[in-house]
């Protein structure tokens, strides 16, 4: 079973954070969300209160599904590929999909192989050095740069542990991974995609997702932000959240 929290009243929505990350990560996104709907913020497995559910990205799905029930998901980065994988395999309790910044899977075997080597590396140091030593250099990132120091979430990516961590990037990191592009075309639930104008590579990602998806699927690429688009642009995302929903979202969804 995955922590969970719930706030808000009216149609669910299930939020699914980055690696690293925790549900109290969602910065203004989750309160603005919070206003007129029931949102319930997860600890993907490795996180927070979920640190010692050590799953694959499937059986990590079927959690997240448990701890959710019907509504709409909204997944950041790995917890994109979280949702996507949720969709897939429980498209009954999806009533609609929101992927921030995530992909479907790195195609090349090798290159696949090469990011496999690299998580497990990454793994070793979360468990030789600790934590903190590990997000130093994890927030280091180009991909990161992007986050305003009030919003980069220190106290509560400081409250995951080492093993709840390297187990996330051994079981569920994107070396991992099964590629899901050709089995993207079977979603039917309306999906948005968003990514920040600023992360080329995950645009890219976007447009690639869109297009694999088809007609369920829109695009919306963020001005101003990378790839952390709900902190570096709280309002923008919020914004293009809520036109989404507005458009696609039905009635208040059924409980668990």
């Amino acid at each position: 079973m995955l922590g969970a929290a719930r706030e808000g009243r009216g149609p669910r929505l299930v939020l699914v954070h980055g690696f690293t990350q925790t549900r109290d990560c969602w910065g203004s996104l989750g309160a603005d969300l919070a206003a007129d709907h029931e949102v319930v913020r997860v600890d993907a497995p490795g996180h927070g209160s979920s640190s010692d559910v050590a799953v694959d990205l499937w059986q990590g799905a079927e959690l997240v599904a448990e701890a959710g029930g019907q509504a709409t998901y909204v997944g950041y980065s790995m917890g994109g590929r979280l949702v996507l994988h949720l969709a897939l395999a429980r498209p009954e309790v999806v009533r609609g999909l929101v992927v921030v910044s995530a992909t479907a899977g790195i195609d090349d075997p090798e290159e696949r192989s090469r990011r496999a080597d690299e998580d497990e590396a990454r793994a070793r140091l979360l468990e030789e050095r600790g934590v903190d030593a590990f997000l130093e250099r994890w927030l280091a990132q180009p991909l990161l740069a992007g986050v305003p120091d009030e919003h980069r979430c220190l106290d509560a990516r400081r409250s995951n542990t080492a093993r709840g961590l390297a187990s996330s990037l051994r079981l569920a990191g994107a070396g991992v991974q099964e590629p899901l592009w050709p089995r993207l075309g079977a979603l039917a639930m309306p999906v948005l995609v968003v990514a920040g104008a600023t992360d080329a590579a995950y645009v890219g990602h976007a447009r690639r997702l869109v297009g694999s998806i088809g007609a369920a699927a829109t695009l919306a690429v963020v001005p101003g932000a990378g790839h952390a688009v709900h902190l570096e642009a709280p309002g923008p995302c919020a914004t293009v959240v809520r036109r989404w929903l507005a458009a696609h979202q039905a009635g208040p969804s059924a409980a668990p």
